[in-house]
């Protein structure tokens, strides 16, 4: 027996080893071609299929393909040159094999394993990979290019970002971990100092007589691609045999929409008989909007999501989110208390408003930036002192993508530099200092993160040293400064633009004062160069921003989950990137990406069938408040005329039953929800209700009342004779210390709560018991006994509301009055009962908002 298996092993071995010049397809030609028995070629083959089914059903990474979409890679093999390697690079440089480079191989197979046979007459193949902001796309895309050049893809194309910055570090990257290991193996079209310039005969580079790969890493300029399309063109004869790999780094930047890169690229595919175009980036927003119908980049062979990488630093974990549908808002968690608030107030002081204000413009050290300034300094002492990760220790200013601008902050940044640096020469240590680093590492212990703590007295000693070391770099597209890590550990205090926030990794980069005017969803998250790794340092980050940057990052983390949610909804449904589009949840003052590359985007369908929905946000100004209470205490009496009440199961939780819809309808048209409730729009509620009534349903509700005991509760709220209930508490999300609300009296503000409703509240009204029951189980109930019905609660928020003990996220909601929220919860419909979304943007045309600017894509490189 072990000699059939043996002799089964070296054959199936033959069969791989002619996978290297044909397809499967022709392997198997092959293989009766050398009359092997029919048996044994039916072995192998199901050899092979059970093979390629494992790759087919990985649970990670997720991914979306195209039916009947063939697999044929199913791993590397022993006469590897390039993936091995690779391998041994990463474990000079530190990587664990489990998990870090078996997750690397997982994922980076998968990505192979999509790509077509190399062998193959002909293919276009289009995919898309999405992973998360500086969570090592670039090894990704590195390692799948290694094990593409293994099975025999001959050119690969980096398009990689728009700058010379990105373009220089991805060239370094590559030649360090595929050329110089293999040098025999690789020609290269570009180098560190020079973007792609056309070499003599092109034709020599794909003839059959050079064997090596051809690697060209160039920007997304227009100037570039043309010359590279023309010099592929005068090739054209000797490309019908090489297999092309063309990867899209930050593939949402330049190449959707744009009038010049997008054809061009679209042009040098064309030129290749054998092309695999695929796109990487975290925020795919104008990927996943492209028409699917056009000849275009749309990913309509394959989307991958990259799972996060353990110890990742991303938007959830920094900003927390909101809860998406189905979710439990209690198990969703709020974030790091790593946020610190800049008043808006500071804005015009570090950065010009207006375009026409940048020649006047001089900025301040405002006590926030000095306090970001200064804790940079204090963390970068005490990684010293620890001695672990990275040796670099970057801080990120950025205000504005002028250059002006940034130039005008070195000497500011430079005198609060040697101010410092004078008084801890002669030991005049600032008290400040002390006071800073004994509130931060209160409100972030070392300890819940598995580092060392560090006192002040024990960092005290470096801190000169720090100071000293520290450079204020201007890091732009006009200046000649730049970040370099090569040569030895670096303390830089970085301020720049649009070179900074686009795939270039700062390398330890700690602490960000970040204030840019944005106006798409895509911008900001790659602003966000603090997302990442901070293995030795995970409880030392900081990021200083106003209150409106922290809400736009925290609704950002629920699309990026709603997004991946949706991705992976594929999986299960039985759809593919042809037949399902992702749903982008819209915001009403950000757009999701720029207006050119949304002019395919449609309405997408949502309801609110099965659906909790929530007041998370309020105005604190008095008059708003007590509107809302108003009709809120006409609906509890008109409830109570109509309905019947309940007997109270608990003090402080009433529920009234069989309320008429026209008087819910009534409260919905009067209640004032807050603008920045989307899905308390109370037009959608409006006609989603009146669908449902037509349909027989939700023309009965339940309104319930959630308080507390009144002896145990901070104050008692009545809605109508007879109904008193003790207000409830939710205090607001903000940082102790900066309160977001500003003193009662001193104009409106905006209070964001999270979390209203528990899962308890919303089953208040079914018989039985609820308690332990989840979200899921709470649908099927609500459905079984009361299917037709709906159920809206109120809640009389106490208008204090002071956080719990521990909340470090929470501080007081001090609003000018109580506060009442509104609660709704839908039966699942039987019938479809879709409304469309009302998708509205904020009027931007009076609005300054600083672009990323495009024109030098078509200017000419030097």
């Amino acid at each position: 027996m072990r000699e059939m298996n043996d002799d089964l092993d070296a054959k199936y071995e033959v069969f791989l080893g002619l996978l290297e010049s044909m397809t499967p397809d022709g392997a198997v030609k092959a293989l009766e071609v050398l009359q092997l028995d029919a048996r044994v070629i039916q072995e192998i083959i199901e050899r092979h299929e059970q093979e390629v089914i494992k790759i087919r059903e990985m649970e990670e990474p997720r991914t979306v393909v195209v039916e009947n979409r063939a697999t044929w890679y199913t791993g590397s093999r022993p006469q590897d040159k390039c993936w091995p390697a690779l391998v041994r690079q990463l474990e000079e440089s530190g990587w664990s094999r489990d998990p870090a480079i078996d997750s690397l191989d997982v994922a980076s197979k998968r990505v192979v394993s999509l790509l077509s046979h190399p062998r193959e007459k002909l293919f276009a193949t289009r995919g898309l990979v999405v992973g998360y902001v500086q969570s090592g796309k670039t090894t990704n895309f590195t390692a799948a290019m290694a094990k593409a050049a293994d099975r025999g893809y001959k050119l690969f194309i980096v398009l990689a970002g728009i700058h010379n910055g990105l373009r220089r570090q991805t060239q370094k990257r590559l030649v360090q971990q595929l050329v110089e290991p293999n040098p025999s193996l690789w020609t290269q079209l570009t180098d560190m100092d020079r973007d792609f310039v056309p070499p003599a005969n092109a034709a020599s580079f794909f003839g059959r007589t050079n064997k090596t790969h051809v690697l060209c890493v160039i920007k997304k300029n227009a100037t570039v691609l043309r010359k590279f399309a023309d010099w592929l063109a005068s090739a054209s004869d000797y490309l019908a045999d090489c297999p092309a790999l063309i990867i899209d780094d930050e593939a949402d930047q330049a190449t959707v929409a744009t009038k010049s890169i997008n054809p061009l690229i679209l042009e040098i595919l064309g030129t290749l008989p054998k092309a695999a175009y695929v796109g990487y980036t975290a925020s795919p927003f104008a990927n996943l909007l492209i028409d699917p119908s056009a000849d275009d980049l749309y990913p309509k062979d394959f989307v991958v999501n990259l799972p996060k990488p353990v110890g990742h630093f991303g938007t959830e974990v920094v900003f927390g989110r909101y809860a998406l549908d189905g979710e439990d808002p209690e198990d969703v968690d709020d974030g790091y208390d790593m946020i610190r608030t800049v008043p808006q107030s500071d804005v015009e002081r570090v950065r010009p408003l207006k375009r026409v204000d940048i020649d006047g413009f001089g900025p301040e050290i405002t006590d926030a930036l000095r306090d970001a300034v200064h804790y940079f300094w204090l963390s970068t002492a005490a990684r010293r002192v620890r001695g672990t990760g990275v040796p670099h220790c970057t801080m990120l200013v950025h205000t504005s993508v002028n250059t002006v601008v940034h130039q005008r902050f070195r000497e500011p940044l430079e005198n609060l530099r040697s101010e410092l640096l004078t008084e801890l020469r002669v030991g005049a240590v600032p008290d400040e200092l002390r006071v800073l680093w004994e509130k931060e590492v209160n409100r972030v212990p070392a300890e819940a993160f598995g580092e060392q703590p560090v006192d002040f007295e024990t960092l005290l000693p470096e801190l000169a040293g720090v100071v000293g070391d520290c450079r204020i770099i201007m890091d732009n597209s006009s200046s000649e400064d730049r970040l370099d890590y090569d040569n030895g550990p670096v303390v830089a205090l970085a301020v720049g633009g649009n070179t900074l926030s686009r795939g270039l990794t700062l390398e330890g980069l700690a602490v960000s004062y970040f204030v840019r005017a944005v106006s798409a969803y895509d911008t900001l998250l790659q602003m966000g160069r603090w997302f990442g790794y901070r293995d030795g340092y995970a409880d030392l980050p900081r990021i200083w921003m106003t209150e409106e940057l922290q809400d736009w990052f925290r609704h950002l983390s629920t699309v990026e989950a709603e997004m991946r949610r949706d991705i992976e909804v594929y999986m299960t449904e039985d759809k593919n990137p042809q037949t399902f589009a992702v749903r982008l949840r819209t915001h009403p003052a950000l757009r999701v990406t720029a207006a050119a590359k949304m002019k395919d985007a449609v309405p997408a369908a949502s309801a609110y069938g099965g659906q909790r929905v929530q007041t998370r946000y309020f105005h604190l100004d008095k008059e708003w408040l007590e509107s809302n209470q108003r009709e809120a205490n006409k609906l509890v009496e008109r409830a109570l005329a109509g309905g019947r009440i309940d007997p109270p199961a608990e003090e402080g939780r009433y529920v009234i039953r069989d309320v008429d819809s026209e008087d819910v309808l009534k409260f919905l048209d009067l209640y004032r929800f807050h603008e920045r409730s989307q899905e308390c729009d109370s037009n959608l509620l409006t006609r989603y209700i009146e669908k449902r009534r037509k349909a027989g349903a939700l023309r009965k509700w339940n309104v319930a009342i959630v308080g507390n005991p009144v002896d145990s509760a901070p104050g008692s709220y009545t809605f109508a004779p007879g109904i008193t209930t003790g207000r409830v508490v939710r205090a607001q999300l903000g940082t102790p210390g900066e309160e977001g609300s500003s003193p009662i009296g001193e104009g409106v503000v905006t209070a964001d709560i999270k979390t209203l409703m528990s899962r308890r509240d919303a089953a208040i009204d079914l018989s039985g018991e609820t308690s332990k029951l989840n979200e899921k189980q709470i649908k099927h109930e609500r459905l079984d006994q009361l299917p037709t019905t709906g159920l809206l609660v109120l809640y009389p928020i106490d208008r204090v509301s002071l956080p719990s003990h521990g909340r470090t996220t929470r501080v007081p909601l001090n609003a000018a009055a109580d506060v009442i929220g509104v609660g709704l919860v839908f039966p699942q419909p039987g019938v479809d009962s879709t409304v469309e979304w009302d998708y509205i943007s904020a009027d931007l045309s009076k609005i300054d908002i600083e672009v990323e600017d495009f024109t030098e894509l078509g200017a000419p490189v030097d």
